[in-house]
């Protein structure tokens, strides 16, 4: 596995359901957090903070009693920040193939002894696709400014 990536798996427990006998939401995205940060302090070495979280997309339940694999992956670093693509999928345990259940985008900075920015390795895409995971980023990175830009007034 590349470096600038991390896959978890585990089995989903009972502890994880919600009112509708699913995985709760609120759980997946504390896996997609931990992965996350997991993902970033490998990558950096150093002590990461989530700073956004953006565009979670759950496409389809998890079970109890799933298999669930989170793969997370380094798209883009900024100065001190580091934008991972997570992707959360699920399968029974009697299958082989794995059903994608989850996606987002998660933001970490690197901070120091002090909580200050400190800056990260640099990234670089190299493989057409992760020039593509490149790109995507930047867009996102610019449309959470211009909302960003449009909640200034409410957020006063």
């Amino acid at each position: 596995m590349a470096k600038n990536t991390l896959s978890f798996q585990f089995i989903s427990e009972p502890t994880d359901v919600n009112f509708g006998g699913k995985v709760h939401g609120g759980v997946v995205m504390k896996w997609i957090d931990q992965v996350a940060f997991a993902c970033a302090r490998a990558w950096n070495e150093t002590y990461c903070v989530t700073v956004y979280v953006g565009g979670i997309r759950f496409y389809r339940p998890i079970q109890i009693g799933q298999i669930v694999k989170i793969d997370a992956k380094i798209i883009y670093t900024g100065s001190t920040s580091m934008h991972i693509s997570v992707d959360v999928f699920s399968r029974d345990l009697a299958t082989k193939n794995h059903q994608r259940t989850t996606h987002c985008i998660i933001v970490f900075v690197a901070v120091d002894e002090q909580g200050k920015p400190t800056k990260v390795k640099k990234w670089k895409p190299i493989s057409a696709k992760d020039k593509q995971l490149e790109k995507y980023a930047i867009k996102l990175m610019n449309l959470r400014q211009k909302i960003e830009e449009e909640m200034q007034p409410f957020l006063k």
